[in-house]
């Protein structure tokens, strides 16, 4: 028996590996996938959903986050800030589908398709070698009357994660990048709370899988691999541009090789473009924080509020030229209180790099800038 044993263990150990090596770089696994140890992913959008996660076989390893075979592993270069949580990225489409390409917005999913993202917390951010805790696992379900998001809660062991439609608040701490101990409630939002992010023109929808944050490589197990050249290897991805370096890449919003002002739209287009532009929820403002609006009154230089009321804080401008501290985008981004901060879901503490770097950016520009000014979105 001890023998059997083991023999299963080295079954599975070469059955992942192999997988691994496969997932992205040449397509399909080898027939060895190991349909005997877990069935593939498999999602029927059509059904209810699942009160426990495991019913879907999303991962072999939960606490590896290694994928199971179906489920594609993706990483983008401006995620959104959420209390400093780590993220985890996966998409699950169905066999033979695919999704289709778009320069500036979100890519178009077919029915069927499942966006998949894990949140945990590092117990150390200067050392990841220290461990971290999974908290949950959202599923945005594109169901044959639009895309919903279901919320799973994992238990301690991370056995499973169970369906939880009314979200939940969880005690968090960990060891900041300063070595100061950190802590706070995290916010799973509750279903109806999704579309406050992932609403767009009366639509739900992704946010993130867009052209100018895939445009990245990412290390699939064998190396890194750049993404859209395998999802179009893998068969996933259509239409495409046949040149990818015509692809839009927008950079890293703290990589410091790139100019300030690159980075702090960088910055707003991950953590508010997907509120702020015509058809989302802030739309009414006319604050278009998109990463290629090029009119600098759209994304808040000297522009007057229009829909903000009380939380503009009293400031005239959303961005005032070299003058942060009159400049009421950065109070908004500073704010804890729900009815003042932004954004207004997803985070209850600020984001102090975030802000330093938004802070920077508006100490630096010229006092008279004028409204003809287009920004140049290349490093």
């Amino acid at each position: 028996r001890a023998q059997i044993t083991i023999i299963m263990r080295h079954a599975v150990s070469i059955c992942v590996s192999v997988w691994v090596s496969c997932l992205l770089i040449g397509g399909a696994p080898a027939p060895v996938y190991c349909a005997e140890v877990m069935p593939p992913v498999h999602i029927d959008v059509t059904a209810p959903p699942a009160r426990h996660i495991n019913d879907y076989h999303l991962f072999r390893d939960v606490a590896q986050q290694l994928p199971n075979e179906g489920l594609i592993p993706f990483s983008i270069n401006t995620p959104l800030f959420a209390d400093y949580a780590e993220k985890y990225r996966f998409v699950y489409l169905p066999p033979g589908a695919q999704a289709t390409y778009d320069s500036e917005d979100a890519f178009a999913f077919p029915i069927g398709t499942v966006m998949v993202k894990t949140f945990s917390y590092l117990h150390d951010r200067r050392d990841p070698t220290a461990g971290e805790r999974i908290l949950e696992t959202r599923l945005l379900m594109h169901r044959p009357e639009g895309w919903v998001g279901y919320p799973y809660v994992w238990n301690d062991d991370l056995s499973d994660a169970r369906l939880a439609v009314a979200g939940a608040r969880i005690p968090v701490s960990w060891i900041h990048d300063d070595g100061a101990p950190r802590e706070t409630r995290y916010t799973i939002p509750n279903m109806n709370e999704c579309k406050h992010c992932h609403e767009n023109n009366q639509a739900m929808g992704p946010i993130g899988p867009k052209a100018r944050q895939l445009n990245r490589f990412h290390d699939y197990g064998a190396g890194e691999t750049h993404q859209l050249q395998a999802w179009i290897r893998r068969g996933v991805l259509a239409e495409a541009p046949d040149d990818l370096a015509s692809v839009p890449i927008m950079p890293s919003w703290n990589d410091g090789t790139v100019p300030l002002e690159v980075r702090a739209r960088s910055y707003l287009d991950g953590n508010c473009a997907h509120c702020h532009n015509p058809g989302g929820d802030a739309g009414p403002t006319g604050l278009d924080l998109r990463w290629f609006q090029k009119e600098p009154v759209a994304y808040g230089i000297n522009k007057l509020p229009t829909a903000a009321g009380p939380s503009s804080r009293g400031y005239k401008y959303a961005i005032r030229p070299a003058r942060p501290d009159r400049s009421f985008l950065l109070s908004r981004l500073r704010a804890t209180d729900p009815a003042l901060m932004m954004p207004r879901t997803g985070r209850t503490i600020p984001h102090d790099e975030g802000i330093a770097l938004i802070e920077s950016w508006i100490a630096e520009m010229d006092p008279n800038l004028s409204s003809r000014r287009l920004f140049e979105d290349t490093p």
